[in-house]
Order: C-alpha cells, then structure tokens, then sequence
C-alpha cells in the first residue's frame, strides 16, 4: 500500500514560463512550504539523474530525503524518485489549458513504520493533500511574480 495523491492547479501563464519557474531545483523551497533545504548531491543541477536531499517538514515531522530527477522534459514533465526514509516516485505535468497552464502534482509514497506505515500514510495523505494545495497556491504566486519581472 501506498499514499496516492494528485493535485492541479490552473496558473494564467504558458507552460514555459511555468516551467521557467519550476526548472531551477534550488527554489523549490520559495514555494513549497514543507520542503525546508535542498542540497544538491551531484554536480549536476538539473535534468535526468540529478540527485538532493531534501529536508522536509510537516508539523513536528523532519525528514532528510534523497531524491533523484528520472523524468526532464523542458515545458511538460520532471519527475522524481524518492529514496529516503520515505520512498516512492512523484511527477510535475504541465498542459496547456485554456486559462495558461493545468499543473498536475501527483505522487505515490510509502512511509517507513516510524511514520506508522500504511497507517500514517492513510492518516498522512489528507495532511500532504492539504499542504501540497497550499504549495500549488504559492507556485501560482511565485510563477506570476516571474512572469510580471521584467
């Protein structure tokens, strides 16, 4: 059993200016609230293969994920494999839509038995749904302050 959970958003921007503000790995953390540090493992920053740990935060929750990029293709998809405590794979789509761009979050996670396993994930999955909704609001945000920057 695994936590599935997919989200999406409309944002009033193309899908390459969307991805222009999801691309750089390292400011993931301006818009996702429980993504607290990025630190690059490879020095490679972007695209297929590239590997971080991320600090992530939710509540009293901390947990240091490494993650690895295994899909990259510019203006549609970025996927990621995660390899940590907690483990599974998550996936950006970007679609255009007649309002800009639909942005599809989903991911498929499997929590270790500290974090209560198939419990915590069935407990869990409405917390990330929650925070995730409100990480989607802020990449709205974040994606139209990049668009209006001359």
């Amino acid at each position: 059993m695994s936590a599935r959970i997919t989200i999406e958003t409309e944002i009033p921007a193309t899908p390459d200016q969307v991805w222009s503000a999801v691309e750089d790995l390292s400011t993931h953390t301006e818009w996702m609230a429980d993504a607290e540090a990025i630190t690059f493992v490879t020095e490679q920053r972007a695209g297929v293969g590239t590997e971080f740990d991320c600090l992530t935060v939710v509540g009293p929750l901390r947990t240091t994920d490494r993650m690895q990029v295994t899909e990259w293709e510019p203006g549609a998809v970025m996927g990621i494999e995660h390899r940590g405590a907690v483990t599974g794979r998550g996936r950006f789509t970007l679609e255009p839509s007649p309002r800009g761009t639909t942005f599809r979050w989903s991911e498929e996670l499997s929590f270790p038995w500290w974090l209560g396993g198939p419990v915590g994930e069935l407990a869990g999955k409405p917390v990330l749904t929650w925070v995730w909704r409100r990480n989607l609001d802020r990449l709205r945000t974040h994606v139209m302050r990049t668009v209006q920057a001359p």
